[in-house]
């Protein structure tokens, strides 16, 4: 159900700190007419750590009206087990296609605790749901077997980089399918997650986030096609160039995962406003660093695209 490259959207707001759904649904609109596979709403680059249950209700709302069915939207759900309930019915309310179901409040869980929250709020809809791996949600071979087996589970999303541990949840999970045939997808969920899809599709996950596509689709779009064709030199080049670049601008400030990605989206026309507490917004130093290197990013596809026509 799903494919390509994955749009995570931003949550843009007002001046005074309020959700600003007009600018939300150009944005939208602008992301889905670039050709994302998929639209990923109210989810950790769209802040869903810092919204009310009621501005998630209209952002999915406003977001499902925008896509009008052109790719499959999925929501965020997550924190307590009781508020990953109420938003994943939210978000089949407010008409998503899906859920991805961040990780519960920061506690530390045995391996059967995470399974029975992830059954908890499974069992509460009959939305797809997509596991995230992440933070103290980290599932063992064992773990993230049952929960794909769990009806409403479509897929695993990983964000820890644990190559090793994920590859033998991979083939685990596809063993245990097997007899069933039940379709799973797996995802990587790395910040920046084109620097290291390479080694991801190497254990069998193919599907990746990108934040990048929510402020230079061109560029994500250009990666993704060079990785899928074989395109090597391309590759390497808007790594060089772009997406390593960047990461080493992210790393250097807690929260630039977002914060970067906002100021991305305000720099290329649509203002989305600042970050909501406890992210803090960018520098003025870093805002030019980040044109510099998107600037640089679109040379190497520019320069790409004419080789190409020359031929």
């Amino acid at each position: 159900m799903l494919d390509g490259v994955l749009f995570f959207p931003v949550t843009p707001f007002t001046a005074s700190g309020d959700v600003d759904y007009d600018r939300l649904a150009e944005h939208v609109a602008k992301g889905v007419d670039a050709g994302p596979g998929g639209v990923f709403i109210a989810c950790g680059t769209g802040e869903f750590h810092a919204l009310g249950l009621e501005e998630f209700g209209k952002i999915v709302a406003r977001a499902t009206e925008v896509v009008a069915g052109r790719v499959p939207v999925f929501a965020g759900a997550g924190g307590s087990v009781q508020q990953a309930k109420e938003f994943a019915a939210s978000a089949k309310e407010n008409g998503a296609d899906g859920i991805l179901l961040l990780p519960p409040y920061l506690v530390t869980m045995p391996q059967a605790g995470l399974v029975e929250y992830t059954r908890a709020v499974a069992d509460t809809t009959d939305l797809p749901l997509v596991v995230y791996n992440r933070g103290n949600a980290r599932f063992d071979e064992a773990a993230a077997v049952e929960v794909a087996q769990f009806p409403t589970v479509v897929g695993f999303k990983d964000g820890t980089g644990d190559l090793d541990k994920v590859g033998r949840i991979v083939r685990a999970v596809k063993d245990a399918l097997a007899p069933s045939g039940k379709p799973f997808l797996f995802f990587n969920g790395m910040p920046t997650a084109e620097v290291t899809q390479q080694a991801y599709r190497a254990i069998g996950v193919t599907l990746y986030s990108s934040a990048t596509f929510a402020f230079a689709p061109e560029l994500a779009l250009g990666f993704y096609e060079a990785l899928e064709s074989g395109n090597e030199e391309l590759t390497d080049a808007l790594l060089r160039d772009f997406f390593h670049p960047l990461v080493r601008l992210r790393d250097q400030v807690p929260g630039y995962a977002v914060s970067l990605i906002k100021s991305g989206v305000a720099m290329e026309g649509i203002d989305a406003g600042s970050v909501r507490p406890p992210l803090v917004p960018t520098s003025e130093a870093h805002l030019r660093e980040l044109a510099q290197i998107t600037a640089a990013g679109r040379a190497v596809l520019a320069d790409a695209l004419a080789v190409q026509a020359a031929v």
